[in-house]
């Protein structure tokens, strides 16, 4: 079993599961984990896997050579240090993820909760169109499928922009 925990580290709610035990257990199963969310080195393409010995022995012996360059092995070491960035930047999404949810209820709309640093919500129209319309002004989401869309939390500067673009579009401004 592979848990994808790209956004562990934004987690607040502690019936989290705990996806580590199973390691800690000696099954067969893999954490996957990033510095591309929380410690902001997407563009150095770097994470990590934790496992039993015998899984990364079997992954190790398929594994490409010098997958990770070292710069970008530099900036992850020195990302695992930095807990005020980490801490910073938790505090930041938790009251950009607040911002967005108030938003968003007062639009008329239930944000589904979410413990990374986006939220998925009905848009009540068709998904596409308001996609469409955010996009001509200026405001990238994700279209998810029918009427959903996927919003990552910014700055407060940006969440204000974002859902007055929003509340525009529904309101026929598109």
């Amino acid at each position: 079993m592979v848990f994808d925990e790209a956004y562990f580290e934004y987690v607040r709610n502690p019936q989290f599961p705990d996806a580590m035990a199973y390691v800690k257990q000696g099954r067969n199963a893999i954490v996957l984990r990033t510095f591309s969310k929380i410690y902001g080195l997407a563009g150095l393409r770097i994470g990590y896997g934790i496992s039993t010995p015998e899984v990364i022995d079997f992954l190790n012996r398929v594994r490409p050579p010098f997958n990770a360059n070292s710069l970008a092995q530099q900036a992850a070491l020195a990302a695992l240090g930095d807990d005020e960035h980490v801490a910073k930047s938790r505090a930041v999404n938790e009251a950009g993820m607040a911002q967005i949810e108030q938003g968003l209820r007062a639009l008329g709309m239930t944000p589904i909760p979410s413990e990374a640093n986006f939220l998925y919500f009905d848009t009540k129209q068709d998904g596409r169109r308001v996609f469409d319309a955010l996009l001509q002004k200026g405001i990238i989401v994700r279209h998810i499928e029918g009427t959903m869309i996927r919003v990552t939390i910014g700055r407060p500067d940006e969440n204000v922009a974002f859902l007055q673009a929003l509340k525009s579009v529904l309101d026929g401004g598109g």
